[in-house]
This record gives structure tokens, sequence and C-alpha cells, in this order.
């Protein structure tokens, strides 16, 4: 795959349960653009303030510099001349995510999303299920069942907390494979 289109833009989605490394994707593709002299606009929602407010960082701790937004709409005031839009948590964003993306990718931008794309439940979880019919190239990760060991592609609530977001890390969640996952009985 090419780094920077030439004659229009696309969508990449790195999606998969929380703990696979989808954010360390996400930066490793924005760093790779950034040695390529592209450049680069990273967004990360608001709500997400687990780490950092002017970074988006992974589990393992690494970061790259972000812009916070609570609108996606706003990620057009920013882009400047960016070649490379990169947006973390997109599952935490309304359904304008996708317009915006959209726009973006018609107007000849890479635009690199990444995000959950099954809630607590194994349920669509916000705007990821239209992102993913938009997108040009789909890397979906998994982590590790922390139960058995296999290839996991559920996030486990393990607080009791209801609603489809709870913002959390390994004190409310943790993955799990398809026989491991236990979804909650409403």
């Amino acid at each position: 795959m090419k780094l920077t289109p030439r004659m229009g833009g696309w969508i990449e989605i790195v999606c998969g349960p929380m703990f696979s490394g989808k954010t360390e994707e996400l930066i490793r593709r924005l760093v790779r653009a950034q040695i390529a002299k592209q450049k680069v606009e990273i967004f990360k929602p608001a709500i997400d303030n687990r780490y950092s407010e002017g970074y988006i960082v992974s589990h393992n701790n690494r970061k790259i510099k972000s812009v916070v937004i609570s609108d996606p709409h706003e990620i057009l005031a920013h882009i400047d001349e960016a070649d490379v839009i990169g947006v973390d948590e997109a599952q935490f964003f309304d359904k304008s995510i996708v317009e915006v993306c959209r726009s973006l990718a018609n107007s000849g931008k890479r635009v690199v999303i990444a995000g959950l794309e099954k809630d607590y439940m194994g349920r669509p979880f916000g705007p990821m299920p239209e992102l993913l019919i938009e997108a040009e190239f789909i890397s979906k990760v998994l982590a590790i069942c922390v139960i058995c060991g296999d290839p996991a592609n559920y996030s486990q609530r393990l607080s009791h907390e209801g609603g489809q977001v709870v913002v959390g890390e390994a004190d409310k969640y943790e993955a799990r494979c398809r026989t491991c996952f236990d979804p909650p009985h409403p």
C-alpha cells in the first residue's frame, strides 16, 4: 500500500477488542507517515481522559500528540494542509464522524481510524459499523484471552456499571475469547 493518496484519499480502520493493540497500530502508522515527511493531524474524543489530555497513549505507554475534540466536525477546522488524519477511539463519537471521514477521504486525505467495533455486550459500537463499510482497508487485531490464552475478540466488562459507554482500563475490562466471554444479562 502506498503511503500518500495520489489520485484520491481513503479510509483505513484498525479495530478489535480492548488490549489488542489498536492504538499502538494507529500510532505506528502515523509515525511512519511523519517519517515520510507527510503532515499528520491526530484527534481523540474528549471523553477519553484515561492517560493524557493532549496525547493518544497506547497500553504500552507509546504516545503521540493529539487534538482533543468533542464533535467530529471540529476535525475540519484543524486539518490545515494535513496529508494524513488519525482518529483514536472512534466508537465514542456520534455518527457524524462517518460523514467527516468520508468528506476527508473524498478530498484526497488518508484517514486512519482506531476503535472498538463491539461494546461490552458484543454488539456493534457507535459509528464503527458504518465506518467499516466506508473503509478501503480494515485491519482487525485480536487480544489474548485472560482466561484461556486463545485469541480474544471481546471486551469483557468487569464492573457492574450500566450504559454502553464506561471509560476504563484493566480495572473495568479484560480481553476474552468467544468461549470465555460472558455478556451481562439485562
